[in-house]
């Protein structure tokens, strides 16, 4: 059974059937136990479970090796960062230790440990604040990697990541807190290495990320006015990649345009494009493109910012250029507001 949830209740309630699951997961980062709860998503967590949700110092090296300690003996840590470049304080733990203990180990140890990474824009974030590096994560064996898109997504991936038995990075985009989706209930879980599609199509396949899935549906919509069927491939997990859903896409359409919201340059983008060339290169009908982040620092400002991340009108015009059409501008997308996903969306970050 299912009800539409927003995507940081799933999120909430991810954690809480975790935690109420089983006895070895706790959960802790800056503002856990803040009155407004990371975006919402550990609202009442502390009060419910007081020994097992908890603050953090802003050591972040220090408490990541904490939680990789504790994972080693039993325990099933999640740790929170309100944003993806705090964490880089604690990279030399995630890469160097939580990613190869396994291997090092003969498989005979593991490190159950989820890290909650928040990416993306909103409300001039800017340079060092919003940056999306799931790039650098994805290139690490022994670390796995997801993005969901959907408020269904959020929590099966979620649970899926803490009951995993290796370091799992999961991104959650600034943007997607507020959307609304059905959500079924109870300890459901979406498979780790599974790609869905999210809208079948003949003519051209648009492999997205998190909220990227969001703009290619909305381009996929405005394509179908210009008689274009377009394939919506939500990528899900960056590591492992389900290659195979993505070239099955391709090979049917001929056509493929991955978008991300990281840097094109030496991005996920590229090594889809790559493998996408590499393994299905008889079926394409013309080059791949990128779709991404241009190669400058994230500006604050909205003129620049406006003008920094791609959207659905990009996408579309990308897909109407590939099948030689005309492009033309849609006011039902160029005028969505800059630094707000949609007129729903409200948050205090």
């Amino acid at each position: 059974m299912s009800r539409e949830l927003r995507f940081f209740e799933a999120v909430r309630e991810a954690l809480d059937l975790s935690l109420g699951n089983d006895p070895s997961v706790y959960l802790m980062g800056l503002g856990v136990p803040d009155p407004k709860g990371v975006f919402g998503t550990t609202l009442g967590l502390q009060k419910k479970y007081p020994s097992r949700v908890f603050d953090m110092p802003t050591a972040e090296n220090g408490m990541t090796g904490v939680a990789i300690g504790s994972a080693l003996t039993g325990m099933r840590p999640v740790m929170v960062h309100q944003r993806v470049d705090f964490a880089l304080l604690a990279v030399e733990q995630i890469v160097n230790q939580a990613a190869k203990w396994h291997y090092m180990f003969g498989g005979k140890l593991s490190v159950p440990l989820t890290v909650r990474l928040i990416v993306g824009r909103g409300w001039g974030q800017g340079t060092q604040h919003s940056q999306s590096l799931q790039s650098w994560f994805a290139h690490i064996p022994g670390l796995k990697v997801v993005m969901p898109s959907t408020p269904a997504d959020a929590k099966g991936l979620l649970i899926a990541s803490i009951e995993d038995p290796n370091p799992v990075i999961y991104f959650e985009y600034r943007w997607l807190h507020n959307i609304k989706g059905p959500v079924p209930e109870g300890l459901t879980r979406e498979p780790i290495g599974k790609a869905r599609v999210a809208r079948k199509g003949t003519d051209v396949t648009i492999a997205s990320v998190s909220y990227m899935t969001l703009e290619a549906l909305r381009a996929a919509q405005h394509l179908e006015e210009d008689g274009v069927n377009a394939e919506v491939v939500d990528i899900r997990t960056l590591r492992p990649l389900d290659s195979a859903t993505i070239l099955d896409s391709v090979k049917k359409t001929g056509r493929l345009i991955v978008a991300d919201t990281g840097w094109t340059t030496a991005g996920c983008s590229s090594e889809i494009v790559s493998q996408a060339c590499e393994q299905a290169f008889d079926s394409l009908k013309c080059p791949p493109v990128r779709l991404g982040l241009p190669d400058c620092p994230i500006p604050s400002t909205p003129a620049l910012a406006n003008e920094c991340y791609p959207r659905a009108e990009e996408i579309a015009a990308v897909a109407l250029k590939m099948l030689g059409k005309k492009t033309r501008r849609v006011p039902a997308i160029s005028t969505l507001p800059l630094d707000v996903p949609d007129l729903t969306f409200t948050g205090p970050f």
